[in-house]
């Protein structure tokens, strides 16, 4: 399906929020990674399995396939970031976070699933200067 525009409109929230942005621009958010690549997000919601906070709410990011045909290529998600006790209104909660903190997250999350080296760079160093 080809996209087509929708013109933003600001009457449906603040779009500086995560969910005023996606009912402001009738989509989801889009961010570039600190690793270079595309992510869209989502706000999700389960059960916690904690009566006092029954639903919590966290962000999946949908990382988007750089090369070849379009599609996903994988996602990181977050722990639940808020707690409500219906799923609408923990969703509601974590909606009202700033996009200058979903970012944040976003690269945290991604230097959380970078693979550790496996040798220092000193290591590597002296090894290729035998």
């Amino acid at each position: 399906m080809p996209g087509r525009f929708l013109p933003p409109d600001p009457s449906r929230g603040d779009e500086s929020t995560i969910a005023g942005y996606m009912a402001v621009h009738a989509r989801p958010a889009a961010f570039q990674g600190s690793d270079g690549l595309s992510y869209s997000v989502a706000i999700e919601s389960d059960r916690t399995g904690d009566a006092d906070r029954p639903w919590g709410a966290y962000f999946l990011f949908v990382r988007w396939r750089r090369l070849g045909a379009q599609g996903v290529e994988g996602h990181l998600e977050t722990p639940f970031l808020a707690f409500a006790a219906t799923p609408a209104e923990a969703v509601e909660a974590l909606g009202r976070m700033s996009l200058v903190e979903v970012k944040a997250i976003l690269d945290d999350r991604i230097r959380q699933a970078a693979p550790r080296p496996s040798r220092t760079w000193w290591d590597v160093m002296k090894d290729e200067g035998e």
